[in-house]
C-alpha cells in the first residue's frame, strides 16, 4: 500500500489523508455511541452527521488546503444586509402582477387604477387628514340632528329652506369630529 501512495498524485494524497481523518472521526463517534446512545436511530443520525462532517472537511481540504472556520463566515442574511427600497418596490410589483393576473379583466383594470402610486399617495393623505372616521361619523350625526332642528324650526316659523342646511350641518359636525380626534390624541397620546 505504501507503493501506491508514492505513485499517486498530490491531490489523491490529500483525499486519502482526509478519508483517514474521517475514518478516525467515525470511529470516535462510534465509541461515543456505544457508551452513551440509547436507540439505534440516534446512532444512525450521529453516524450520518459524522459522515457529512468528514465529507465537508475533505472538500474544504481539497479546495483550499486548510479547514475553513465556519464561525468566521457571515450568514446569508448578514451578507445581504437590510432590504433596500428598490428590492421592496420590485417585490411589490411582482406580487401585484401575479395577483392581477389571477383576477377577471374588470377587477384587474380597477386594481391597476387604485394601486397607481399617485392614487395611493392621495388616498393615504386624504385618509389620514380629511376622511377620518370619527369626523365623518360626527358630521353625519350632526347633519341629521341639526337639519331636523332647522327643518322643524323653519316649519313652525314659516321660513323656506334653501337646501344648504344639510351641507352646512355636516361641515359643522365634521369639524367637531376633527377637533374631538385631535384632543383625544393630545390627551391620551394614542392615535
Amino acid at each position: 500500500m505504501s507503493e501506491n501512495l508514492e505513485k499517486t498524485e498530490p491531490s489523491q494524497e490529500i483525499k486519502i489523508g482526509s478519508s483517514e481523518t474521517s475514518l478516525e472521526r467515525q470511529e470516535k463517534l462510534a465509541n461515543r455511541q456505544e457508551s452513551g446512545i440509547e436507540s439505534p436511530r440516534d446512532a444512525d443520525a450521529a453516524a450520518e452527521s459524522a459522515r457529512v462532517e468528514a465529507l465537508e472537511t475533505a472538500i474544504s481540504v481539497e479546495a483550499g488546503g486548510k479547514e475553513k472556520d465556519r464561525k468566521s463566515e457571515p450568514t446569508l442574511a448578514k451578507r445581504r444586509g437590510p432590504i433596500s427600497k428598490k428590492q421592496k418596490e420590485a417585490s411589490f410589483k411582482r406580487q401585484m402582477k401575479d395577483i392581477q393576473a389571477q383576477q377577471p379583466p374588470a377587477n384587474r383594470a380597477f386594481s391597476k387604477v387604485i394601486h397607481n402610486k399617485a392614487v395611493e399617495k392621495t388616498s393615504d393623505v386624504v385618509g389620514s387628514t380629511v376622511a377620518r372616521p370619527n369626523a365623518i361619523l360626527a358630521g353625519a350625526v350632526s347633519a341629521f340632528i341639526l337639519t331636523l332642528v332647522v327643518y322643524v324650526t323653519a316649519k313652525v316659523i314659516g321660513f323656506e329652506l334653501s337646501g344648504f342646511e344639510t351641507i352646512a350641518a355636516f361641515i359643522i359636525g365634521w369639524v367637531i369630529g376633527l377637533v374631538y380626534d385631535y384632543l383625544r390624541v393630545v390627551i391620551t397620546g394614542k392615535k
